[in-house]
């Protein structure tokens, strides 16, 4: 069996708002898997629904660079939050979404586009910047947003400087309406997308093997229910069906308001417009989401500088 560590059950208990028991019980039956064990204490009923972990195990910046209707967003890493404050990283990471927006978002490509008002490529550049702020940095990831005819609207959360902070929204609006109001329209649902994490636009868009997921656990609930087929079988589709329109983002509640569906919102808008209007697509960067960062044991470190380790 694997051994459990103390670190393990921590992260666990964090992730799912379970107790630090329960949690380590659900590591020792899923052999340490941390993934399985979330999914264990959700089929138990033991951890907090769909509470997800958007680890910012990184450090650095996500940037946002829009114009009338394409945008582009890029997510810049460093090892700490003190380079995020740099005049010269933050001028880098503006740079760098200025390229995107022009080349994609091919991270390789990026890398190899001439650096704006610089010598070089912007690989050129990146190399430069960590000699001279001595720290590792890393463009790792990118994505562009285009609609015609409509707008691309940007939001970003916790800014450290105009168009760039820890999260970043583009939201893509397909309509005939006027710019100026579809960007304010835009601006709301990107602030909202900032806080509520849909997964997709509408329910069905959602990714087959996430629904998946959802009903293994629901099924699971169910048959520990006792109930009788029938029933445990609505049970399921009926959870699996709040699953989607919960994280779905037409038909989660409007952050702005707390009452209104977004889709009933964006009609309401269409309405008073007088043109049609389509959310085509958005996209979400919270910085360092998804990158594991290893688990530092202050004491032994300071221990180990004193030479007593």
């Amino acid at each position: 069996m694997a051994e459990i560590t103390a670190a393990q059950v921590k992260e666990l208990r964090e992730r799912t708002g379970a107790g630090m028991m329960d949690c380590k019980k659900a590591l020792a039956e899923t052999g340490g898997d941390f993934e399985r064990a979330v999914d264990w204490l959700r089929a138990k009923g033991l951890a907090a629904a769909a509470k997800k972990a958007s680890r910012t195990a990184a450090e650095g910046l996500v940037g946002v660079r829009v114009e009338g209707s394409r945008g582009a967003m890029v997510e810049v890493n460093a090892e700490t939050d003190f380079v995020s404050r740099n005049d010269r990283f933050q001028a880098f990471v503006s740079a760098v979404a200025s390229v995107a927006l022009a080349v994609g978002e091919d991270v390789s490509a990026i890398l190899d586009s001439p650096m704006p008002g610089g010598a070089g490529t912007v690989r050129d550049a990146l190399t430069a910047n960590i000699a001279t702020i001595g720290e590792q940095q890393a463009v790792r990831r990118a994505a562009v947003v285009a609609v015609d005819p409509g707008v691309v609207a940007s939001y970003v959360h916790n800014a450290a400087a105009p168009d760039m902070g820890k999260i970043g929204v583009l939201v893509a609006l397909e309509s005939r309406a006027e710019p100026e109001a579809l960007q304010a329209l835009g601006r709301q649902l990107a602030m909202h997308v900032a806080a509520a994490n849909p997964l997709a636009v509408s329910p069905e868009e959602i990714a087959p093997e996430v629904l998946a997921r959802e009903r293994a656990i629901a099924e699971e609930k169910a048959a520990a229910s006792g109930k009788p087929a029938d029933i445990a079988a609505r049970m399921v589709e009926g959870a699996v069906r709040k699953f989607a329109g919960d994280q779905a983002l037409l038909t989660q509640v409007f952050v702005l308001d707390g009452k209104t569906k977004v889709a009933d919102a964006v009609a309401a808008e269409a309405r008073r417009l007088g043109h049609e209007i389509r959310i085509a697509r958005f996209v979400r960067f919270q910085l360092g989401e998804g990158i594991e960062r290893p688990q530092s044991d202050f004491a032994a470190e300071v221990a180990a500088a004193a030479g007593h380790a």
